[in-house]
């Protein structure tokens, strides 16, 4: 691969991580993911949350309603395929996890720890009363998705990730052996180091925001709400590593770009919200970031190949080219009830984009 390489076509990619949002939101990020994305993992943090198949299927029956009004291509509308996700809470039962895993739609499981993240109050409290719903994941093959943060007042939020992987994470992982899991949106080389250290039924999601930037670029100068986040950005030298395993091509890591919308001025507030939103142009992102350390071929692995599977799913058969044409991320985009919707790197010009 050399340095004079100028187009890069690609398997059309999945979004294993990302939220939607609902209702009006909808008529927004939904073409914005389609237009890149063939499957989609669609995050359960709703307001109320998707908490069984019947909130599944009435979720993604609105998503398919926002995408048919859309104006996208016949082609991306067809080969869009958002799949769900159910959110744990105390009350999930058996037979929740039965119906998801025969549902056809359900491709995994959420925990999100209480109060870890947007809309996270219905989260799990206790992880050691799951017990039977582990057992019935292990038994159907259906993935556990964490939110890998404590979320004790008294630990340092940039300690938090760190803290699940050895008090949470490593006693799921000894009770159930043969439980498959995705850690989302890793930020840490601990978790890079832990995720390499367990068999093959262990992955990750890495998002844009955590292999371009660290915590220096929220902080310095002032404080940049839109690259507020939760897992928040750690040290440079953390973001590092997360390149180097990303770009290694090594199928525990994959694409989860934890596209998370929320209206300017909610994120531009005394309590900004958490979250970046890249759904639209994450590909000429994270071609920036493979590209910046010189592996632009190992991207198609871990856009195109390793998530699906780990999800024991086909690898799409269309294509998308990315070409090291610059283009400017737009200021912003029109969100629902007049409001704005502002990008990860708003107006900043980024050296590929994608082939009209």
């Amino acid at each position: 691969m050399t340095d004079s390489m100028t187009e890069l076509t690609i398997l059309q990619p999945d979004d294993w991580h990302i939220h939607l949002r609902d209702d009006s939101a909808l008529a927004t990020t939904v073409p914005h993911a389609a237009s890149s994305f063939n499957r989609v993992i669609c995050m359960p943090n709703l307001v109320p949350p998707v908490k069984n198949v019947d909130d599944a299927r009435a979720y993604r029956a609105r998503i398919m309603e926002h995408l048919q009004a859309s104006d996208l291509a016949a082609e991306r509308q067809a080969a869009f395929d958002p799949r769900m996700t159910l959110y744990l809470t105390d009350r999930t039962t058996v037979q929740d996890i039965e119906m998801a895993a025969q549902s056809g739609i359900v491709q995994a499981v959420k925990l999100y720890p209480a109060g870890a993240t947007t809309n996270s109050a219905d989260g799990v409290t206790d992880i050691n009363a799951c017990v039977d719903v582990f057992e019935a994941l292990e038994r159907h093959n259906l993935p556990l998705l964490l939110h890998g943060e404590v979320t004790q007042n008294h630990v340092d939020i940039f300690d938090r990730e760190k803290r699940f992987l050895d008090e949470v994470l490593a006693q799921i992982i000894i009770k159930f052996p043969t439980l498959k899991i995705v850690m989302e949106h890793i930020t840490t080389s601990d978790a890079a180091d832990f995720v390499l250290a367990q068999g093959n039924h262990i992955a990750a999601t890495i998002t844009p925001q955590h292999l371009m930037f660290n915590r220096n670029h929220l902080l310095v100068g002032g404080i940049k709400p839109h690259f507020y986040c939760l897992p928040i950005l750690k040290r440079e030298s953390h973001q590092k590593v997360l390149l180097d395993v990303a770009t290694s091509g090594n199928p525990k890591f994959f694409l989860g770009t934890d596209s998370a919308p929320h209206a300017t001025d909610k994120k531009e507030a005394a309590c900004g919200c958490a979250g970046c939103y890249s759904a639209a142009t994450a590909l000429p992102l994270y071609a920036t970031a493979f590209d910046s350390v010189g592996k632009i071929d190992k991207l198609e692995g871990f856009a195109s190949r390793f998530g699906a599977q780990f999800y024991g799913l086909p690898v799409n058969e269309s294509t998308i080219t990315l070409i090291k044409t610059p283009m400017q991320v737009p200021a912003g985009y029109p969100y629902f009830d007049g409001s704005s919707l502002t990008p990860l790197m708003a107006g900043e010009t980024l050296p590929w984009s994608i082939k009209a």
